[in-house]
């Protein structure tokens, strides 16, 4: 299982350049790579950062890649109510680290009968991910995947308690690695800091504790990328983290 795309839809032209890319090695690998893009990035570190296009227009390009590409898509709501309309666009609703808590949210996603894709809090042990899984299986959704994160380590600093993974394996057989928000330096200045050269280190060490899945911001240019920047993997480097990890 691969999730991969750019952090926040910037315009169409970054849509198409790493569609086309996702279709490529789709062909190469046999995959079948879920595109991710958020339509709003609502819980970004300055008023003055860029948040996305919006609800409307956002599902609306999501929607235009799926029609073009044929690739399956994936993207996150804050809202309740973004869930219903979400859901009619996009085949995974992912439930934010820092919401995944949200009864009303994650009530709100099963509901819509796509795949919930509920990314661990940064707060949260992988044992303690049992209750919001739960949450969203009692409310209605047929299929629940849970990705990892990384945990807070003291002020400004994430790191990874891999066993995480085979903790969350004991109740569902979906956990997927997060290795690009993994790598995130939070709160370092008005935007979110990151090393993007442990990302591949990050897949092979989660392959190693049994991830059933990965999943990766890209970017064609990632330092000019106007969300999570320091930590999304070029577009170019994404066909040898894959084939190092299949």
């Amino acid at each position: 299982m691969l999730i991969a795309g750019p952090c926040v839809i910037e315009n169409a032209e970054l849509l198409d350049i790493v569609a086309q890319e996702l279709v490529r090695l789709n062909r190469e690998f046999g995959t079948d790579i879920v595109f991710k893009a958020s339509f709003d990035k609502a819980n970004r570190t300055s008023l003055h950062s860029f948040r996305g296009p919006g609800l409307e227009r956002g599902l609306q390009m999501l929607a235009d890649v799926k029609a073009k590409y044929g690739l399956r898509l994936l993207t996150d709501i804050h809202e309740s109510w973004q869930a219903a309309p979400t859901g009619e666009v996009v085949d995974v609703v992912q439930i934010p680290a820092f919401l995944c808590r949200q009864t009303d949210l994650l009530v709100a996603a099963a509901k819509t009968g796509r795949i919930i894709n509920i990314k661990k809090a940064q707060f949260l042990s992988g044992k303690a991910m049992r209750h919001p899984l739960e949450k969203a299986m009692e409310s209605g959704a047929k299929e629940v995947w849970l990705t990892e994160r990384g945990n807070s380590f003291g002020y400004g600093n994430l790191v990874v308690d891999f066993r995480n993974i085979d903790d969350m394996l004991q109740f569902t057989p979906h956990v997927i690695m997060d290795c690009t928000h993994s790598v995130q330096r939070p709160s370092d200045g008005a935007t979110t800091g990151g090393d993007r050269r442990f990302v591949p280190a990050m897949a092979k060490a989660a392959k190693a504790f049994g991830a059933t899945g990965y999943f990766f911001e890209v970017h064609p240019n990632p330092d000019e990328g106007l969300s999570d920047a320091a930590n999304m993997l070029p577009l170019n480097q994404l066909y040898d983290v894959i084939q190092s990890i299949l």
